[in-house]
């Protein structure tokens, strides 16, 4: 971040894919950008430039002064500025050396060719990125010098992996504890701490050999006294130095080398050139997202030297079929020219459910307005709902909301801003979440009337219930997600595709109680201690006490009901907290003083008392070995700095607030506690509010990458099958299974309730049961949609999952039986 601040960046051609680098690299927070375009507004480019407006174009401004003041409103620590001056292959270029990083585009390539030079043989060499997208075509190309250094090629935190054994000899073999997997590859090397009798290993780096998932060869170890216990090991970032060629040097071969690795030949003349003729001049504005996203990231690299390089061209036509094309004179004209005008209205008559309207819902918002996506003339529609208001923090990627939006609802913020990108479109906005509570609300008939579902969420719960409505109501499903640098994009299509909850990614892995209790061994564990003693004190223990007096109407009350010998429930914390409440600022100090020799002291004499340093278990071993480390008790001092707090309720954006400050000092004294290398603020803050790592250009990037995983069928005999998308309606009869299909059902489930299960206690007898006795629905309920497990053909095997089965209530209510 220091480095991107102190960075200089030019950006020639404000048209779609220029735009789009610009807001990224703006969001990102470079020092100064310079805007440059010699072009004047024309209709064409609002379809295209989420950034123009009408009256750009009726007023013929200059492309980079129109769209300069709302650039520059997306951060106000970078400093935007504009040039409308000419840049051609007469212009001197000297100016170009107050600039870190060169990007253009809408380039000839003869321009492109004169500029790279002059930055590559500059010194210190200035970095160039050259891209451009001709309709479906698409490329960018890199040259960062000859020796360009990246520190970090991979960018992946190193984690702390503990170790079980070290053995002595040539070359040693390090085991990690637990079968944890090291995640290292041959080549790469690790730094050694804390290890015990193989002492002379601690604070030094040593090149890896993989062995396998959990193990792997450090070298010689022979001469090394034997390893006795504890110790982790961290992967050591190791730069790597990167060589770039100019352009001039590629242009001439890299299509050519291509086409011929793709066909094994030569290309006949004109192949290439009719696809990219046709489109040329069109415009594919989620193409021009993706490689914006892309350029942009590059951009990142070259001025921080974090990440691996594009080595050193990407490019790539995409298939689109076109049958029409029909000029008429409007936004969507560039759009005409890569898909035509049939799909064209296709877009403009889509009824979209959008769910969430974080970071990746304002890009899709962004990209259905120059899409014309639901357009009211059409009958269309984009629904969007997120139940979030705007926190500062996402000033930074979410690219619809200002500093003046803070705590305003997403979603109506954005579609305002929607409507000002594309004023014919239809946007509904709500303020729901989207869950078994709203279903009264995105009920059937409000799918019936949907063509597309969109998530945009940040939890897999609300994607897991989304996808289970999507499927049984039989609709597309677009699916979309990111984590720092990473994304993905899932297509899902009835009858074509698995769904989303078709796989499962693993669990996360959670801390054990006890080992934040009395055993941490990384920050991560003490800082979530942190985090828990200040929900506990500042809205756990707040919590309980206003509800106890919004069900009990007075003090004398509850003593006169308590002399009664009644249990009255939460009775017992109120009155703890009574009587600790302090009365005046005094009392205050008097219990946070005390409250640090419980946490920080007397819980490590209680843990040293109880289990000494040389406390050994059964087998011999030492019981504090790692990952257990001896706490070790500490006094109170009042010119220690990790003493200065004063918490109130948990916000992690507000600085003033003293949270961070509460939830810092309390896990860095209990890190300290337990010899644990404590966290900055930065890390103890992502760590303790749960910020997931995010930068807008793989939001970016994210809204055209798509992958599809083809539905299976489960088969549930030798003749009886069943897929995702199959359906099942009305009846559900478990005898009929069983008689007619030899199948017989496991397990039948609605939502979380489990109405028939053969093997537990009474569940035979429901049998005879309807299902409105067993569910119980409301009056206007009609159906209840099931999930039924069948039981293997072959004993041993797991139960067979079957399709969806939606359960329509007959108006008499018996009907059909479960």
């Amino acid at each position: 971040m220091q480095q991107m601040a102190q960075s200089s960046v030019f950006l020639s051609g404000m048209g779609g894919l220029g735009v789009e680098i610009a807001k990224n690299i703006v969001l990102a927070g470079v020092k100064v950008l310079t805007l440059h375009d010699t072009k004047q507004c024309e209709t064409w480019d609002l379809g295209s430039n989420f950034f123009l407006r009408q009256d750009d174009v009726l007023t013929q401004r200059n492309r980079a002064v129109a769209v300069h003041p709302r650039v520059a409103e997306l951060n106000p620590y970078v400093h935007v500025d504009t040039s409308s001056s000419s840049l051609d292959l007469s212009t001197d270029l000297c100016f170009l050396k107050r600039y870190q990083c060169v990007i253009l585009t809408e380039a000839r390539l003869s321009l492109q060719k004169k500029i790279n030079d002059f930055c590559h043989f500059h010194q210190p060499p200035i970095r160039f990125i050259g891209c451009d997208a001709y309709g479906i075509c698409v490329r960018v190309f890199c040259d960062f010098g000859d020796q360009f250094e990246v520190s970090d090629p991979t960018g992946e935190e190193a984690k702390e992996m503990f170790i079980q054994n070290i053995t002595q000899g040539n070359p040693g073999v390090v085991t990690c504890m637990d079968s944890r997997t090291h995640g290292l590859q041959t080549g790469q090397s690790v730094l050694f701490r804390e290890v015990n009798g193989m002492d002379t290993l601690n604070g030094t780096a040593r090149q890896v050999t993989v062995l396998s998932p959990y193990s792997f060869a450090v070298g010689d170890t022979s001469c090394l006294q034997p390893y006795a216990h504890g110790g982790f090991f961290l992967l050591v970032k190791t730069p790597r130095t990167y060589s770039f060629a100019p352009l001039q040097i590629h242009a001439a071969m890299l299509a050519l080398d291509a086409f011929q690795e793709q066909h094994n030949r030569l290309p006949n003349i004109g192949e290439l050139v009719r696809c990219l003729s046709r489109t040329a001049q069109g415009s594919l504005p989620p193409l021009a997202a993706a490689v914006g996203g892309i350029a942009s990231q590059e951009v990142l690299k070259a001025l921080t030297g974090k990440f691996a390089p594009l080595q050193q061209w990407v490019g790539q036509p995409t298939e689109v079929r076109r049958s029409d094309w029909l000029f008429g004179g409007d936004r969507y004209d560039g759009l005409r020219a890569c898909i035509g005008e049939t799909m064209c209205l296709e877009l403009h008559k889509l009824r979209v459910f959008m769910v969430g309207c974080g970071a990746i819902g304002c890009e899709m918002l962004k990209n259905f307005a120059l899409l014309g996506v639901g357009l009211a003339k059409s009958s269309g529609e984009v629904c969007v709902t997120d139940p979030d208001l705007i926190e500062k923090s996402n000033l930074n990627r979410q690219f619809l909301f200002r500093s003046q939006h803070i705590q305003k609802p997403k979603s109506t913020t954005a579609a305002v801003a929607t409507l000002e990108i594309n004023p014919e479109m239809q946007v509904d906005a709500h303020l729901n979440k989207v869950c078994p509570a709203t279903e009264g609300v995105y009920n059937d008939l409000f799918y019936s009337r949907l063509h597309l579902v969109v998530t945009a969420l940040d939890n897999v719960e609300a994607r897991r219930y989304v996808d289970s409505r999507s499927v049984s109501n039989q609709k597309a499903l677009l699916d979309s997600g990111t984590m720092g640098t990473k994304g993905h994009t899932e297509i899902i299509v009835p009858n074509l595709t698995e769904s989303y909850n078709s796989h499962r990614d693993p669990p996360e892995e959670e801390i054990p109680f006890c080992t934040l209790k009395s055993f941490p061994a990384v920050i991560e564990h003490t800082i979530q201690w942190a985090r828990d003693k200040f929900e506990s004190a500042f809205a756990h223990k707040p919590t309980i006490y206003n509800m106890f007096w919004q069900t009990h109407s007075s003090a004398e009350a509850v003593l006169q009901r308590m002399q009664q010998r009644e249990t009255l429930e939460g009775a017992f914390q109120v009155v703890k907290l009574l009587s600790r409440r302090p009365s005046q600022w005094e009392h205050c100090i008097i219990l946070a003083r005390l409250k640090f020799d419980k946490y920080f002291k007397r819980k490590a004499l209680q843990l040293l008392h109880s289990f000494p340093l040389d406390t050994r278990l059964k087998d011999g071993s030492l019981f504090w070995q790692s990952p257990k480390r001896p706490p070790s008790p500490i006094e109170f001092d009042l010119k220690d700095t990790l003493l200065r707090m004063s918490p109130r309720l948990f916000e992690k954006d507000d600085d003033l607030n003293g949270h961070m400050d509460f939830v810092a000092s309390a896990s860095s004294l209990r890190a300290r506690m337990y010899s644990i290398e404590v966290a900055d603020r930065l890390k103890t803050k992502r760590i303790a509010g749960k910020i997931i790592p995010a930068i807008a250009t793989a939001t970016a990037r994210r809204r055209r990458a798509g992958e599809t995983t083809h539905e299976h069928t489960h088969s549930m005999t030798s003749e009886v099958e069943g897929a995702l998308w199959d359906r099942t309606y009305h009846g559900v009869d478990c005898v009929v299974l069983q008689v007619h299909y030899g199948i017989e059902p496991t397990m039948v489930v609605h939502g979380v309730k489990m109405l028939y299960v053969p093997v537990m206690p009474g569940h035979n007898k429901r049998l005879k049961l309807t299902m409105q006795k067993l569910i119980k629905p409301s009056v206007d309920r009609r159906y209840v949609d099931l999930t039924v497990s069948f039981a293997p053909e072959s004993d041993g095997d797991e139960d067979l999952p079957g399709p969806p089965v939606r359960y329509y209530f007959s108006p008499d209510g018996d009907a059909h039986t479960a």
